[in-house]
């Protein structure tokens, strides 16, 4: 129990001290009768957040799962008859391989690998190597190659080619072909589980790593229990930078002297000056939103639209638009709803498919459609990786775009060094922006909107 502990908190899931010894008492009381119940007791005490129940039942039979797998003697099936000529066509077909030899004789007899076998496979394979749950699948094909199982395959169907010239049947060697394949299965589930136990032992023995900060984790290495943990956190991010941006709204209103605005708000005084005003230095920007939903930026804009839009108070209006082959115009779903609801609805009714991204495409429908939305006063954000599929960028109308605008950002996820390379066009497009800012992680974001905000 102490080992499945440190293995589960080695894999992430965050188990303290305390809840250790709950799991402790809770399967003293339950007892170790009921496999069910003592489960149970385990998730329920060790347990605190939905997303690590997977991990746990992945881990709980590594621990608590005997080794052997149910395997069938395929001898007692067999007449007397049918054995000696079993016999002779193994003796015929392995000739000296005698590894294959015991290896299908033991399928036969319905024997599991010995714990010594696999000792010596997971030796001979580097498993007492190996560091993470993430290479299971690699060592467990390599033990099924060393073990012979990938060519006993092949040497069943010989087998039962022979088989056939001795006078079987051919239901008596679709029956034996099954029972040789169900005891295979037998052997390649217990090399798996020892590989996956060996590997929960070894995680087991070493410190846990501590937990990276998700608004620090690239995009596109999210899990999905990832990307639902940062949903939840939204609306603080966004109650932070609104917080930030409300105060710098107040220190910005003791900007210049404004004397209109002073003999306005003083007449009640008769005219004497005794309530200074002054003009305001911040103004709300007003937003075009132009961002790209192919599959590689979709959670990007996820989280990017969500934040603009908890975020409506601090802005004058906002125009959002997205794309992958053309554009579509999305502005009165994402204000006809709350900003998470919306913002589902529009990943959900603009799902990825076989489309190819087409901004170029997109950008033509705008100037079409919506470019007089664009004047001294708008900043107009464009988020993408610039990746066009080799279809004209229509750097024409960017270029439009960015001379009637007050500003044109991009927030692009590659690095410069990705810029031109394979279907890339970014590096066409960011000379003609007053901004491109790399955005990777969530904390990106959020900065990078921040300055937006402070840049109005």
């Amino acid at each position: 129990m102490v080992e499945f502990i440190r293995a589960l908190r080695a894999a992430g899931v965050r188990i303290s001290i305390a809840e250790s010894q709950d799991a402790m008492f809770g399967v003293q009381k339950v007892g170790l009768f009921d496999p069910l119940i003592f489960k149970t007791a385990l998730r329920s005490t060790l347990v605190k957040e939905n997303h690590d129940r997977d991990t746990f039942d992945y881990f709980f039979p590594l621990f608590f799962t005997a080794n052997q797998p149910p395997m069938e003697d395929i001898n007692e099936q067999l007449t007397e008859e049918q054995q000696q000529m079993l016999q002779q066509a193994m003796e015929a077909l392995m000739g000296n391989m005698d590894a294959l030899k015991q290896l299908l004789q033991q399928m036969l007899n319905g024997d599991g690998f010995t714990q010594e076998q696999l000792d010596a496979l997971g030796e001979a394979s580097g498993l007492p190597n190996a560091s993470d749950m993430y290479q299971r699948a690699w060592f467990e094909r390599r033990m099924n190659s060393m073990a012979g199982l990938n060519q006993m395959a092949q040497m069943m169907d010989q087998l039962m080619e022979m088989l056939a010239e001795m006078g079987f049947s051919p239901q008596q060697q679709d029956a034996l072909r099954d029972m040789l394949r169900q005891n295979m299965r037998g052997l390649s589930d217990q090399i798996s589980q020892f590989t996956g136990a060996s590997l929960a032992q070894q995680m087991a023995q070493r410190e846990p790593e501590p937990r990276p900060d998700l608004m620090d984790v690239p995009f596109h290495r999210l899990s999905d229990s990832d990307i639902d943990t940062l949903r939840e956190q939204m609306r603080q991010l966004a109650a932070r930078l609104r917080s930030r941006n409300a105060l710098r709204q107040k220190r910005a209103r003791n900007g210049s002297f404004d004397p209109r605005r002073t003999l306005r708000s003083n007449m009640k005084y008769g005219g004497v000056p005794i309530q200074l005003q002054h003009r305001s230095q911040h103004k709300k920007p007003s937003l075009v939103l132009i961002c790209d939903l192919s599959t590689s930026m979709r959670y990007m804009v996820e989280f990017f639209l969500t934040l603009v839009y908890q975020l409506q108070d601090q802005v004058k209006r906002t125009h959002s638009f997205i794309f992958i082959s053309d554009l579509v115009d999305v502005t009165m779903e994402l204000e006809e709803h709350d900003s998470r609801v919306a913002v589902e609805k529009v990943m959900r009714d603009n799902p990825p498919g076989y489309y190819s991204t087409d901004l170029g495409n997109s950008l033509n429908t705008f100037s079409s459609d919506h470019m007089s939305l664009i004047d001294s006063r708008t900043t107009v954000i464009i988020v993408g990786d610039g990746r066009n599929n080799y279809n004209n960028p229509r750097l024409d109308i960017a270029t439009d775009m960015q001379r009637k605008a007050r500003r044109l950002f991009w927030f692009c996820p590659e690095p410069q060094v990705q810029w031109g390379t394979g279907d890339s066009d970014m590096h066409r497009y960011a000379p003609l922006s007053n901004g491109v800012m790399i955005v990777r992680n969530l904390r990106d974001l959020a900065n990078s909107i921040d300055h937006i905000m402070a840049d109005s």
